[in-house]
């Protein structure tokens, strides 16, 4: 992809996704994650209907007439997305592939946290690490990290959702809000995910195709793995194949909802076609 394109590109997601964080996901995003608490602002004079367990005595005492003090929300919060990269991601039969979808709905996510002076931090995975941006504010911010979910050429191609979170437990010493968005086609990564959950505030963000759900009845087929570079002859026209298929997404699922859920972190389940707004809304509205 060269520059140009690249930019095209960048321009064009800006354009959607901050349409959608300004309209309909800024405030909600501001309601559903506090700040760290109030901040003493400054003093003013004593109004009628003012609580009088913020009076100011000293100041009272000053000035012969009641002052109250005023606090304010510390809102200032850093928001880390981590995007799974592997190569499965790179899956698609509605038109669009799976990492499409991913990265529109982090792109959303990180101007919401812009639009609230948020800092925005990215951890891109496969197997292993594969690029770490440290949380920062600003436009300019935002759209570097937008360049990379479109730019970025993983080294591997597997997925490890465990190491990702382990290396983001080394690296962020300070209480987070973390959207994990991946297709989550792995296991073995709910201990992990319990220990990053008791510090942070932890989202799981599942982004499916439909075809992984259900695989539908096309005789012989050649189907290639994406992670492995595989390539397999497959009768879809047995039902034993097709019925253990839909038993592995399923199994998949469960393991994703149940992880998540017993970590104490939310979950977010969407297929590529969907509308992923509103299901980002109602997650939302529901934690708010």
């Amino acid at each position: 992809m060269d520059t140009k394109e690249l930019l095209k590109k960048v321009r064009k997601i800006e354009i959607k996704t901050r349409r959608l964080s300004n309209h309909v996901f800024g405030g909600e995003y501001h309601s559903t994650f506090k700040g760290r608490g109030m901040t003493f602002s400054e003093v003013r004079q004593y109004q009628f209907g003012d609580d009088v367990r913020n009076i100011d005595w000293n100041v009272t005492a000053r000035y012969n007439e009641p002052y109250v003090k005023v606090f304010e929300e510390e809102r200032e919060l850093t928001m880390m997305l981590l995007v799974d990269v592997s190569g499965s991601q790179l899956f698609g039969t509605q038109e669009r592939f799976k990492k499409e979808i991913l990265t529109e709905i982090a792109a959303t996510l990180a101007f919401s946290a812009t639009q609230n002076n948020d800092k925005i931090g990215l951890l891109l995975f496969s197997d292993r690490p594969e690029l770490y941006i440290p949380p920062k504010k600003g436009r300019s911010h935002v759209l570097r990290i937008i360049r990379e979910l479109l730019e970025f050429k993983p080294k591997h191609k597997a997925t490890d959702i465990s190491l990702a979170f382990k290396h983001l437990q080394n690296v962020l010493k300070k209480k987070a809000i973390v959207f994990v968005l991946s297709d989550f086609i792995d296991d073995n990564y709910q201990q992990p995910l319990k220990i990053l959950g008791k510090k942070h505030d932890v989202t799981g963000i599942r982004v499916y195709d439909i075809r992984e759900q259900k695989m539908p009845n096309l005789g012989l087929v050649s189907m290639l793995d994406q992670e492995t570079g595989e390539t397999t002859l497959v009768n879809t026209g047995s039902k034993k194949v097709r019925l253990a298929y839909e038993k592995y997404f399923k199994e998949r699922e469960a393991y994703f909802k149940n992880s998540f859920r017993l970590s104490g972190a939310g979950v977010v389940n969407t297929c590529v076609g969907e509308n992923y707004v509103k299901k980002l809304l109602g997650y939302f509205k529901q934690r708010a």
